[in-house]
């Protein structure tokens, strides 16, 4: 069983930005790819980002590629979303997931585990 605890969330303007944080129990962390995922009001969750268990793969939705960059310290247990040139299109709740595998994917059926969301609001 894993546990993932979101933090980092906020208001900020168009153009800041945020890093957003996700602890995980247990002590398989560095086994398991991690992921962001977010879901606007009214929309679908869609994917941000994820990146592999040893962390030196990573893949991005095109809506964030040069803008957002994941990074995981395992020892520490906690992958990271850092975030810049926000936009307010970018206003969502955030969930960080994890995957029993190496590999990073992009498909939300393919994680196991789910945290309970970070709200980032960007105002124009």
């Amino acid at each position: 069983q894993v546990q993932l605890v979101e933090s980092g969330g906020g208001l900020v303007q168009a153009g800041g930005s945020l890093r957003l944080s996700c602890a995980a129990s247990g002590r398989t962390f560095s086994s398991y790819a991690m992921g962001w995922f977010r879901q606007a009001p009214g929309k679908e969750r869609e994917f941000v980002a994820a990146i592999s268990s040893s962390g030196k793969n990573s893949d991005f939705a095109d809506s964030v590629k040069g803008r957002f960059t994941i990074s995981r310290d395992n020892a520490k247990n906690t992958v990271y979303l850092q975030m810049n040139s926000l936009k307010p299109e970018d206003t969502a709740v955030y969930y960080c997931a994890a995957a029993n595998r190496r590999f990073r994917t992009i498909l939300s059926n393919d994680y196991d585990y789910w945290g309970q969301g970070t709200l980032v609001t960007v105002s124009s």
